[in-house]
């Protein structure tokens, strides 16, 4: 028996009931007043299961009393080695990883489908060289470092960059969230956005890390067998694996393997380098990583949770890379089906129309489960650097961590809307994916290395990096993002620029940092790194 209003409403109980009633009355809504053609049992299915994503994540908040910043944003520090696997695998295999890799084995080939080895590299290295570093200093976030050797303002600046990529990233992952459910359920795409992003929005705001640590746990388990479920019901409309992948290697011709050939690529091939690139080096300037990092018990978890988690990626992209296989070989028009509208359905395509209803329902709580993940993670680590590295040096010094908490949370309801919005505006999951590590790989890399590895990098250096690589990434256009092209680079084909620019800009960036930082030595000479104090 709860003896205090104050214990009533920690319980998961009632934000849970909550949270019931809410998705009852859309429920309702959808019935009455709206003409899409839903799937009424797999609906409610979804609805039971984010009842009990929110009634996890209210648990941690319950258990664990996120009174300070470090709780909030580090769950004091004490996430042993298995709880920080699950969530640093669940953050990446994320919605966008899962529908991502399916649309680029179908539309592009395996040699185009980068990101889960990409990621997964990123991932180990960042084990072995960052993340017992990161550890050992007892960083709060992953603009630390940088505040420390560049400081509080050029931090500001290079908070804009990460901002951005976790903005872009929650972006893409409601996104493919909103596809799957539209094609699975028939409901309408950006309802389903809004919805997911409000639940996980709610139970990261109460219960800080280790409500998102807690629930990773679950949703990642949920992840591997519902996708790894729809794989045998889907290969019995393609003639089993061994006869999809004949046809796939007929079809796709050399674009068939991961490895980068001049036959399969042509005039792309140092392109595919450039985001090979990209996305090895762009993956680990990510403050999302980081807080695991951050959070881990000591340094060698802090190292081993990253190692291992690279592995469990790179695992779990090959049910998507087998479900993009069976979307482009199925014979769509000998099923009597109409064929993914675009290849980004691909694998909510597959779900719905070569799988049973109930299988669907567990394959779309799958990706549920992956994109609540992501998303959870994203905008946590967005308002703790915003809340941490901008409000705290800038506008209030003096802050006490109770209400920095408060802050945070505020900040996390700010940066959720904010993603929510571009999710409703954007096309391709796989391009704007892309684009998240684009702008971490350009501006972010460079001066995080030479912060830990250059000991004479200083602010002028950092200043003059940022805006060489600023000038050469962006001077290079985005279709994305409507930019440009402004610089005539090489090898420039239908207004995409293939040669490998990005690299050109963080490479450059790096060598600035290094030289500008030993001509300006004597004006302003370079400060080591310290302990942080909790």
């Amino acid at each position: 028996m709860l003896n205090s209003n104050s214990e009533t409403f920690d319980s998961p109980i009632v934000p849970t009931s909550l949270l019931l009633l809410f998705l009852g009355t859309l429920g309702a809504y959808l019935y009455y007043f709206t003409e899409s053609q839903i799937i009424w049992t797999g609906f409610i299915s979804m609805m039971f299961f984010y009842a009990i994503i929110f009634y996890f994540g209210s648990y941690a908040a319950s258990l664990h009393k996120t009174q300070t910043s470090t709780d909030v944003m580090l769950a004091g520090r004490s996430i042993p080695l298995f709880i920080a696997i699950f969530t640093m695998s669940a953050t990446w295999v994320g919605g966008g990883y899962i529908n991502g890799t399916a649309e680029y084995t179908a539309s592009s080939g395996l040699v185009w489908v980068q990101a889960p080895w990409g990621y997964a590299l990123s991932l180990i290295f960042g084990g072995l060289f960052f993340a017992r570093k990161m550890r050992r200093f007892q960083f709060k976030t992953m603009l630390d470092p940088l505040e420390q050797r560049y400081g509080k303002k050029m931090t500001a600046v290079l908070f804009l960059p990460a901002l951005c990529g976790e903005i872009f990233w929650t972006a893409a992952i409601l996104t493919a969230l909103g596809t799957t459910f539209g094609t699975v359920l028939g409901l309408d795409t950006r309802t389903a956005i809004v919805v997911s992003a409000a639940i996980a929005i709610a139970y990261t705001a109460l219960g800080g890390l280790w409500a998102v640590a807690l629930t990773d746990v679950l949703q990642l388990i949920l992840l591997l067998l519902g996708l790894t479920l729809v794989i045998p019901f889907a290969l019995e409309y393609v003639g089993g694996w061994d006869t999809a992948w004949a046809t796939y290697v007929e079809k796709k011709g050399a674009a068939a393997s991961l490895l980068p050939t001049k036959e399969a690529l042509g005039d792309y091939y140092w392109n595919w380098w450039d985001y090979a690139l990209l996305l090895i080096c762009g993956g680990i300037p990510w403050q999302v990583y980081f807080q695991r990092v951050l959070s881990a018990k000591n340094e060698n978890t802090a190292m081993w949770l990253s190692i291992l988690a690279g592995v469990v990626c790179l695992f779990a992209a090959i049910p998507a890379i087998m479900i993009g296989v069976i979307g482009d070989v199925a014979s769509w028009e000998t099923l009597a089906l109409s064929p993914p509208p675009d290849a980004a359905s691909t694998l909510p395509h597959v779900m719905r129309y070569l799988t049973n209803p109930w299988v669907a329902t567990i394959g779309l709580g799958a990706i549920a489960a992956a994109v609540m993940s992501s998303v959870d993670s994203s905008i946590l680590s967005a308002s703790s650097m915003a809340s941490w590295n901008v409000y705290r040096p800038l506008l209030n010094p003096n802050v006490s961590t109770e209400k920095l908490s408060k802050i945070i949370k505020k900040c996390i309801w700010i940066v959720g809307v904010a993603a929510t919005l571009m999710a409703l505006n954007i096309g391709s999951v796989y391009e704007l994916w892309f684009l998240c590590s684009d702008f971490v790989y350009c501006l972010l890399f460079p001066p995080l290395v030479c912060a830990f590895f250059d000991p004479k990098a200083n602010r002028y250096g950092a200043i003059a990096g940022f805006t060489v690589a600023f000038i050469l990434r962006f001077g290079g256009g985005d279709a994305t993002l409507g930019l440009p092209i402004l610089i005539e680079y090489p090898n420039i084909v239908d207004g995409v620029v293939l040669f490998p620019f990005r690299t050109l800009a963080m490479v450059s960036g790096l060598v600035s940092i290094i030289v500008v930082s030993r001509l300006t030595q004597g004006r302003l000479p370079a400060t080591a790194l310290r302990v942080n104090r909790d």
